[in-house]
């Protein structure tokens, strides 16, 4: 490795280096430049490399600092040198060789024997009722076994030494669990963390508590009620979810007379009709007898082009004089109206695929007592988070979680339950139940549980057989996940889960951890000002010994971060339900605690989609709960950091905790932040993109071979065949398959380069727009593409964009302030950025 020293280039030695504060360092600087540039050792190339972080052409005096930091950071962690030729180097290669070896050896028969419980499991259980009694005998008394062993291993007290072996011995268990292909093991991982879990509970509410001190006392009880929460969730989560279903269609006859009649509603309220126009036109295209199918537009509006629009398509139409029960009462005028045998509901925004009913129906005709049949609410727009942080496609939104592995797991212990659109509802026991809940603003989970009281079975099929618009704005998301959380916590109060009758336990479980999940605001934000009892106050939130609190706070975070990166990591990714909560929680704690005790308060709002951005701003109406926030942490964290030289030895170790903890929480609400700064959306039409065969035809008869990359419902972009020239303006026919067949569409060239063509899409007759939408948006195949598309979740490099995009929100909340707060933020931000100079960097890739 060449020698420590300073380089720069000899046209810069006469430019005076950033920080000399005197003529004698500058002398000095030359001196030692000089020196360096003329000696042998010298090669630019090769010092950029191994010092990237220096200024080349305008050193300063750090830079020494900075050199001697990076050299030690290149010696022993990021060497570039031929480390390969240590003898000592070779021996360990070959000693991590062999262990790999030999740790595959023993996953080999470990994996088989996984896959045969996989297999065991999946068998349909025996109906004998002898099978039965002696399978109930042998599961009570393994439970009350193993509830025995929990007790005993979750309540006996161990010293800090013995409960650190006991934590590395659950982390090396864990960590080679999850190592292991299979459902077994994610049943294992959650065994390990409820272990993890259950002991630092337990441990929470014996030896943490201090009963001295009035301060102390309440805070810790908040505390520990917010901790509380979060476990029950977890537990009942980890039952909701343990072993999801994964549903297959069930095929439909092929006797299409013996298919039954089906009603599809589309309800409308203040939507634009461009909006509404995809929906209609992609349900007369749905693949259904003609004669069995019925399209209703449910226009709340009462607009008049609405119904010319009806007639125009030959669709259904219906306007009731009241708008009393908002969507609901809408659904319920509508049903008294139509007496299909089924009940097919879209939100106008939702574009279903033609083989929607080819999917959904096949299992009403199986099962007699099904009721319901829901399908994901996919969407082909970026929701604010996705739109605002960038990551459309590249991150699971926030729905994923709930559309890909929670329904999943309701399916399991049949409580799916019905979310409003892109499901099926069997007419009569809808009817049974009085039609659509009306009692509560989540009508359709409400109407859902009024179903399953009566005995009636729901399914869930996990495949995207829809699209739709995500909300626009995070304003109309945090409204539209208000109504959510105000309906849930209203249903919680008014017809309880927990305590109804009708239900199986297993049932009861899903109904609530759903219903409860819409309570987290309080707790958040409870654990967002929890640390600043300790930094501000002096208060011991958590009465015990750092030691101790490493001890049982890390083997519970441990195990369930990777517990759920196991079973949650195709769905979301580790941290982001962090910002996901963090952004709602101040929002749905007040209304869901109204809702508990006054559930009838409140009112249904319609979530706005389809709108148009003009341009990026940041909303500070919405986050100054975050800044609120951010300054009472920063306090904390200045503070703390004041105290860090004044406390007693033996209290070192907590402040840094909760320093560590505040710091993690100022992060947090820089996500927060960054979602806040919305960007513009100026298009009408959101760009699909894909990958799919198509054909350019021009008017000479020439035909060429193109793919198409993305479309919308104005048009769309496809690669430039090889040596053919096209102007703005120019006519062109676009041809796209059609099912079997294909379909040719005429369009104008609005953007043409090397590579692709820009084509807008001219007027079309209502035959060709649902062609089009045959050809493009009700093609299952795309998002199928997107739902796999997802990598699954790697928490180290998930927490790495988390804290990214945590600095990107203060960025954001520099960039749109006013002058007299930008100042002192430059200067705080130039400060962090000096620190930051100081740090080691990974070195330059010789090019």
């Amino acid at each position: 490795m060449n020698i420590l020293a300073m380089w720069v280039q000899p046209q810069a030695l006469a430019k005076a280096p950033q920080g000399a504060d005197s003529s004698l360092s500058l002398a000095l600087w030359f001196l030692l430049m000089r020196s360096v540039t003329s000696t042998k050792w010298f090669n630019q190339q090769d010092w950029q490399h191994d010092y990237p972080q220096v200024n080349w052409r305008q050193p300063s005096p750090g830079d020494g600092v900075r050199m001697l930091l990076q050299t030690v950071w290149n010696c022993f962690f990021y060497a570039h040198f031929s480390i390969a030729d240590w003898r000592l180097y070779r021996h360990w290669l070959l000693i991590k060789q062999t262990f790999s070896w030999l740790l595959r050896g023993a996953f080999w028969p470990l994996q088989l024997g996984v896959k045969w419980v996989d297999r065991v499991a999946e068998r349909p259980v025996p109906k004998a009722k002898r099978w039965q009694q002696k399978n109930r005998i042998i599961n009570t008394s393994l439970t009350l076994v193993l509830a025995l062993l929990a007790a005993l291993c979750l309540t006996v007290p161990f010293t800090w030494q013995a409960q650190a072996v006991f934590v590395l011995i659950l982390m090396f268990l864990g960590g080679l669990i999850n190592r292991i292909a299979g459902r077994l093991p994610n049943m294992l991982l959650i065994v390990l963390s409820l272990t993890a879990s259950c002991r630092y509970i337990w441990w929470r509410y014996t030896s943490t508590i201090n009963w001295d001190k009035e301060l102390d006392l309440v805070l810790g009880l908040i505390l520990l009620a917010a901790e509380s929460y979060s476990w029950v969730i977890i537990v009942l989560g980890y039952v909701q979810n343990i072993w999801p279903l994964n549903r297959k269609p069930v095929p439909l006859p092929e006797d299409a007379t013996t298919w039954p009649s089906i009603d599809l509603f589309i309800p409308t309220y203040n939507e634009d009709l461009e909006v509404v126009r995809a929906t209609v036109v992609a349900a007369l295209g749905v693949d259904w007898p003609k004669d069995k199918l019925n399209i209703y537009i449910l226009d709340d509006g009462k607009r008049d082009s609405f119904e010319a629009f009806a007639k125009q398509f030959n669709v259904g139409y219906f306007r009731r004089p009241t708008n009393e029960h908002a969507k609901a009462g809408n659904i319920n005028y509508a049903l008294k109206h139509t007496k299909g045998e089924y009940v097919a509901i879209f939100d106008c925004d939702h574009i279903p695929t033609r083989a929607f009913f080819q999917v959904t129906m096949g299992a009403f005709l199986k099962d007699k007592k099904l009721a319901l049949v829901q399908t994901p609410h996919h969407f082909f727009s970026p929701d604010p988070f996705e739109k605002n942080l960038s990551n459309f496609r590249d991150v699971p939104n926030e729905g994923n979680l709930f559309y890909g592995l929670v329904q999943d797991g309701n399916d399991t212990w049949d409580a799916a339950f019905f979310c409003g659109s892109c499901a099926v509802l069997k007419r009569a026991p809808l009817m049974e139940v009085g039609g659509i809940a009306v009692e509560t603003v989540t009508e359709d989970a409400h109407t859902a549980l009024k179903m399953h009281r009566l005995g009636y079975h729901s399914a869930y099929l996990k495949q995207p057989v829809s699209a739709g618009l995500a909300t626009d704005s995070l304003s109309a998301h945090i409204g539209q996940r208000i109504r959510w959380a105000r309906g849930m916590a209203q249903i919680f109060r008014l017809d309880n889960p927990i305590l109804g009758k009708g239900l199986k336990w297993n049932q009861r479980v899903c109904y609530a951890n759903a219903m409860l999940h819409f309570l987290s605001g309080i707790p958040r934000l409870i654990f967002l000002l929890a640390p600043l009892g300790f930094l501000l106050l002096d208060a011991y939130i958590i009465y015990a010994p750092a030691i101790a609190l490493f001890l049982y706070v890390l083997p519970h975070m441990f195990h369930a971060n990777i517990t759920n990166s196991r079973i949650q990591g195709e769905y979301r990714h580790s941290f982001w339900g962090e910002i996901y909560e963090t952004v709602l929680a101040w929002y749905i704690a007040v209304p869901t605690t109204v809702a508990l005790f006054a559930p009838h308060k409140g009112s249904f709002n319609v979530t706005a989609k389809g709108g148009l951005i003009e341009g990026s701003f940041f909303d500070w109406a919405i986050s100054r709960p975050f800044i609120i926030l951010i300054f009472l942490n920063l306090s904390g964290a200045v503070w703390g950091i004041w105290r860090l030289f004044a406390l007693p030895e033996g209290l070192v170790g907590s402040l840094v905790i909760n320093l560590f903890w505040t710091l993690y929480n100022l992060l947090i609400l820089g996500g927060a932040l960054a979602v806040a700064a919305e960007t513009k959306q100026v298009r009408a039409s959101h760009r699909i993109a894909v990958d799919l065969p198509a054909t350019v035809a021009l008017d000479s008869g020439h035909l060429y071979a193109v793919r198409m990359l993305d479309f919308s419902f104005g048009g769309l972009r496809v690669s430039k065949p090889n040596g053919v020239l096209f102007g703005l303006g120019d006519k062109v026919n676009i041809v796209l398959q059609k099912v079997t067949e294909t379909a040719t569409f005429a369009c104008e060239v609005t953007f043409v380069n090397e590579k692709f063509l820009g084509l807008k899409l001219l007027p079309m007759t209502v035959e060709k727009e649902i062609d089009y939408i045959q050809s493009t948006f009700t093609r299952a195949d795309t998002w199928s593409v997107w739902q796999q598309a997802y990598e699954v979740d790697k928490p180290m490099a998930s927490l790495s964009s988390v804290l990214v995009i945590g600095v990107t929100g203060y960025r954001s909340l520099y960039r749109f302030s006013p002058a007299v707060i930008r100042w002192p933020m430059l200067q705080l931000s130039n400060l962090v950025q000096w620190c930051w100079s100081y740090m080691p960097r990974i070195q330059i890739t010789r090019g």
